[in-house]
């Protein structure tokens, strides 16, 4: 479960404007349901979720989480750039208090870096990086998937790969997601919530959340 209360993110925009993602936001997500964010370009889809995640902390209120919730699913953003790719996942292994070797194992197993497993990031291409986060966050349990995009990783050949573990991962576990894939986003989310002029508005299903996105129509927005 992941409950907002009076939650409200401003960013300073240019010309001293004010871009508002979400002003006194209180909501509570249900729990066993998996759920799919729609929002406009620049309507703060990607800060919401790591608002979710807590990598990203509310202007004003707070945002209490039940349960484990993933880091964004392939975020790199806060690996250490001196440490192999192997101390970076057993770092984080630890935070999260997984058992180390067996989450070491399947990243090294998953994420196909071969020798680069052992050598610093600052060596890694942005495709190794993201193959390494995306093992790192299916080799850890949780009770919460984020996603952000989860096909923009790697070749088709690697996606696929990618697709099969994740949708062996969210069998026993929730999903919030965001894509501009809206296949992908029917494929695993069950509700809808659209993202706009600061507000959150949460739908009982998908469909009806893309059909106000959409402005009231159905189909492709």
């Amino acid at each position: 479960m992941i409950r907002f209360e009076g939650v409200t993110k401003v960013y300073a925009g240019r010309n001293g404007s004010r871009k508002v993602i979400l002003r006194d936001c209180d909501m509570e997500l249900p729990t066993g349901y998996s759920l799919g964010i729609l929002g406009r370009n620049g309507a703060g889809k990607s800060t919401m979720v790591r608002l979710l995640a807590g990598t990203e902390l509310p202007d004003r209120g707070r945002i209490i989480r039940h349960g484990r919730v993933s880091f964004p699913l392939g975020f790199a953003s806060t690996f250490r750039e001196e440490m192999s790719g192997r101390d970076n996942v057993r770092f984080v292994a630890r935070l999260y208090g997984a058992d180390e070797k067996r989450v070491l194992d399947y990243v090294a197993d998953f994420a196909e870096l071969g020798s680069y497993y052992t050598m610093p990031l600052r060596t890694y291409s942005s495709g190794m990086r993201a193959r390494l986060a995306f093992g790192l966050c299916l080799g850890i349990e949780f009770d919460i998937y984020l996603i952000d995009e989860v096909t923009a990783v790697g070749d088709a050949l690697f996606r696929e790969k990618c697709l099969a573990a994740f949708s062996e991962r969210v069998q026993n576990a929730d999903v919030i997601m965001i894509t501009h894939d809206l296949d992908v986003m029917r494929a695993y989310c069950d509700i809808g919530a659209v993202l706009g002029d600061g507000q959150l508005q949460l739908f009982n299903d998908l469909p009806a959340a893309i059909i106000a996105y959409n402005g009231g129509r159905s189909g492709e927005p």
